[in-house]
């Protein structure tokens, strides 16, 4: 079970809850601010910093800023953030820092300035290159600007960059999808998330008189053209929804996936730190009053402590989200018992209805052999990882399987 106190690797991620418009879908912790307010929230959020400290013992090998769009921030702004953290923390000096992008908030000078405060990773929210679709989103850019964004980053700088596309868009033939996946693969970026839309209560998609969706076929069919198309174009899937280039799976998603800590700092962020999680207060004025006061405990709401078969659980149902599935051996030394003891009569069942394979891996290396139905192979001289991994078919149906690892 792990232990809070061992000093490892964290994560951090850095909610910047401002942007200039909501966009339609949206349903995340944000909103627009004027340049006082998000001045003042950078002040609040270093001031956080420094007070959890002591929460992070050891270095950090990932950095997040989400949103909300982190991309409004001024450099000054960013510069006061990083510099911060590299004050506060031990930044590992390969650490991967990634900062989300919307088009239409930044420049190539901005994104000059981003790149030498020590940002080497843009999640560029691209959604679509059809500019009736982006209207009907609500996104404040069009889809020259987005190329153009993607081209500034690169004279910037950056060589690791990911699109975020979405899929399943209301009146969304695919044809559209399958345009916005070209344009998208001919920027040549080294990262893709594609993902569907999900319309959620409470966001003005619910209440509007919308285009039709597309049917469940239409949907399906968008979903098995983006795993062909992308594998062709060099993209392997990694993940349920995302795709890459060999040696750029982002590392801080992979996290939230494996149980690695990470600490959420900002208004409204979650935190899995050892076996408990946490999520700061999601009202600024809360989250003000206790980041004045110095009031750790005020920043730890909603707390949840897992027991060891909680740990069990997300091991498996969030380790078989990736591709690579989940190690029996890390399992076994996690947890100090065969995985098969738990849960040996649902992998028996996957494994008979083909919706799981044993997979062995090569440490640090690609697959190398997968049973049934896989039937791939390679020799190798190297260390050997046991896994369980969903298969293709396992992968279309991911929520049925993973549902089936709640004890």
């Amino acid at each position: 079970m792990k232990d809070i106190d061992r000093i490892g690797p964290v994560s951090l991620y850095l909610h910047f809850p401002f942007c200039v418009r909501k966009c339609r879908y949206c349903d995340f912790l944000s909103g627009p601010a004027s340049e006082e307010e998000r001045d003042n929230y950078i002040d609040l959020l270093c001031r956080e910093i420094r007070l959890r400290a002591f929460e992070v013992p050891g270095p950090v090998d990932t950095i997040f800023m989400g949103g909300g769009t982190p991309s409004i921030m001024t450099p000054a702004q960013l510069q006061a953030l990083m510099n911060c953290l590299r004050e506060t923390f031990q930044i590992l000096p390969d650490a991967e820092i990634s900062m989300e992008v919307n088009p239409g908030t930044a420049d190539g000078e901005k994104l000059r300035a981003f790149r030498k405060s020590g940002v080497n990773r843009l999640s560029i929210g691209v959604q679509s290159f059809d500019d009736a679709e982006l209207r009907l989103l609500g996104r404040i850019h069009t889809s020259q600007e987005a190329r153009e964004i993607f081209r500034a980053a690169r004279e910037a700088g950056f060589t690791n960059l990911n699109l975020d596309l979405m899929s399943a868009l209301p009146g969304q033939k695919m044809e559209t999808w399958a345009h916005t996946l070209r344009e998208a693969v001919a920027l040549g970026p080294e990262h893709l998330s594609a993902y569907s839309l999900i319309i959620e209560e409470g966001t003005p998609f619910a209440s509007m008189q919308l285009p039709a969706l597309p049917s469940e076929e239409e949907d399906r069919a968008m979903y098995h053209f983006t795993k062909q198309f992308l594998s062709e174009n060099g993209y392997r899937r990694y993940e349920i929804s995302n795709y890459a280039r060999e040696g750029y799976a982002c590392k801080h998603n992979g996290g939230y996936w494996t149980g690695h800590d990470y600490l959420g700092l900002g208004l409204g962020a979650s935190s899995l730190m050892g076996s408990e999680r946490f999520k700061n207060p999601d009202r600024m004025e809360a989250y003000r009053k206790a980041v004045l006061a110095g009031d750790c405990m005020g920043l730890r709401q909603e707390r949840e402590l897992l027991s060891q078969e909680d740990q069990m659980e997300e091991f498996m149902f969030l380790g078989l989200r990736m591709t690579d599935g989940v190690s029996v051996e890390e399992y076994q030394r996690r947890f100090g018992e065969p995985v098969e003891k738990r849960f040996g009569e649902v992998i028996e069942k996957h494994l008979r209805q083909g919706l799981i394979c044993r997979k062995t891996v090569e440490v640090g290396g690609a697959s190398l052999h997968c049973g049934v139905p896989c039937q791939e192979s390679a020799k190798t001289d190297g260390a050997i990882d046991h896994r369980l991994a969903l298969t293709e078919y396992g992968l279309d149906v991911a929520n049925y399987v993973m549902a089936d690892y709640i004890l």
